[in-house]
């Protein structure tokens, strides 16, 4: 396991008990006790935990906990520029494209300013902020709620707004792709807007990491085969790549 899996693990296992111990972690992950240490001492230098004796505890008001969007902007770096790299290939000058408000569509985000002309649909704050100084971006953005943590746009006042739109191609990630539960994300809310996100594109490519693959949350809100492309990281586990593919689902490794 990856020294981001393991902490990602940490963290979620941390916000549902406020407190771990490092004999707890070093067994449900099958590794050293010096091993769980130097996690916690990146995730401690991170300001995301604090250390304790024997294990760590979560930071008094901290908002980094792992559905925070800065905590998550933080994990899997190489795969998410991997990944957005690869997705740079399916975007051309003139579309009109969607980004969630997912931290991988954010990197993929940051790389746009290359095209002489682009049209962007988004529900990502911090998305919009990256991309409004482009000067050949357009840039639209939801309607909606501004969620504390998050940083997407959330329920469906933009419903009406994605009524007078056509996308050549969106963009989405998530906590979990699975062949039954589909494109699946932790906040309901944002699960809501983003099926009606999804009605809007001509095609669709799902932009996940190694660790989220047959992985599911709390909702879905696309099913696995509206998906035209799945693209991943090297990483992925060639069982589960094989399963995808023959069940038609097309997966690009980068």
């Amino acid at each position: 396991m990856l020294a981001d899996e393991r902490q990602k693990y940490i963290m979620e296992l941390l916000n549902k008990k406020g407190a771990v111990t490092t004999e707890e972690l070093a067994e449900a992950l099958n590794v050293s006790a010096s091993t769980i240490r130097n996690d916690l001492n990146a995730l401690a230098e991170k300001k995301l935990l604090k250390k304790k004796y024997g294990g760590a505890v979560q930071m008094e008001n901290n908002p980094f906990n792992f559905m925070n969007f800065h905590y998550r902007e933080q994990i899997f770096l190489k795969e998410k520029e991997a990944i957005a790299n690869k997705a740079l290939e399916y975007i051309h000058d003139g579309q009109s494209i969607m980004l969630d408000a997912s931290t991988t569509c954010l990197t993929l985000a940051q790389k746009l300013g290359q095209f002489n002309r682009l049209t962007v649909i988004t529900n990502g704050i911090y998305t919009l902020l990256a991309l409004k100084e482009m000067p050949n971006i357009t840039v639209i953005i939801t309607g909606g709620i501004a969620t504390k943590g998050s940083g997407s746009i959330e329920g469906l006042l933009g419903e009406e707004l994605l009524q007078h739109v056509n996308v050549d191609v969106a963009f989405f990630s998530g906590q979990g792709f699975h062949l039954d539960y589909g494109l699946t994300d932790f906040n309901l809310y944002e699960v809501e807007l983003k099926k009606h996100m999804g009605k809007r594109a001509k095609r669709i490519i799902g932009l996940f990491d190694s660790s989220k693959l047959d992985q599911n949350s709390t909702g879905s809100f696309l099913k696995a085969e509206d998906v035209s492309l799945l693209i991943t990281d090297s990483n992925a586990d060639p069982d589960i790549i094989k399963k995808y593919r023959s069940n038609n689902i097309e997966v690009e490794i980068c």
